[in-house]
């Protein structure tokens, strides 16, 4: 599986903007890609690119809000910075309480957008991370038996050998070795470990 590297989305109408931030990233050896419109940026978008995105939240045709919401179907994780004029607060606020990284008003500093994606590029690696920690953990749980997995829920409710072994009427030299066998195969440490991944599958 090949690595996608972080750039910067920028979608914006004006093409002073989006020429002006991408030569601004270049600065600082970031990649940023402009996209004139919300439209050509979904027709492009790409689930497994990694980064963030710079977001005008009025533009002609399919609005910044809009382009945020048909992303969230597609799950996008993508942070999302939203450009807003004065009059835009309360949509930005809106695109917030939708999951929104951040917003910025026009017309604002360089550095105070460097900042903010810094921050976004940083909470979408940690974000990468956990996704693919979660995608090996599910790997792992599929290949348990059907009883490994009745094992697996009963260990992390913390419940102990003998009281598993009555529930699933088997013996309790059964339950231990199901119970190794489940370790073995989430590859987990500790029950402590165990527990996390169970809290993970569950998300």
């Amino acid at each position: 599986m090949s690595v996608e590297k972080s750039r910067v989305f920028i979608v914006d109408d004006d093409d002073a903007v989006r020429d002006s931030l991408c030569l601004l990233f270049k600065t600082v050896d970031i990649e940023a890609i402009g996209f004139e419109s919300g439209d050509k940026f979904l027709l492009e978008f790409d689930a497994d690119w990694q980064g963030c995105i710079i977001l005008d939240i009025r533009m002609p045709g399919t609005s910044g809000l809009e382009v945020q919401k048909l992303l969230s179907e597609r799950d996008c994780t993508l942070p999302i910075i939203f450009i807003t004029g004065h009059g835009d607060v309360p949509m930005a606020v809106e695109a917030m309480q939708l999951g929104a990284f951040d917003f910025i008003q026009k017309p604002f500093r360089d550095q105070e957008l460097m900042d903010r994606v810094a921050e976004a590029l940083s909470s979408n690696e940690e974000n990468k991370e956990e996704v693919l920690q979660k995608r090996h953990v599910t790997e792992r749980y599929a290949t348990l038996t059907p009883r490994e997995t009745e094992v697996m829920q009963c260990v992390v409710k913390g419940q102990a050998n003998k009281v598993i072994a009555l529930d699933l009427e088997v013996s309790q030299r059964t339950v231990e070795i199901h119970r190794a066998r489940v370790m073995e195969k989430m590859a987990a440490r500790s029950l402590a470990a165990l527990v996390r991944m169970s809290l993970l599958l569950e998300n």
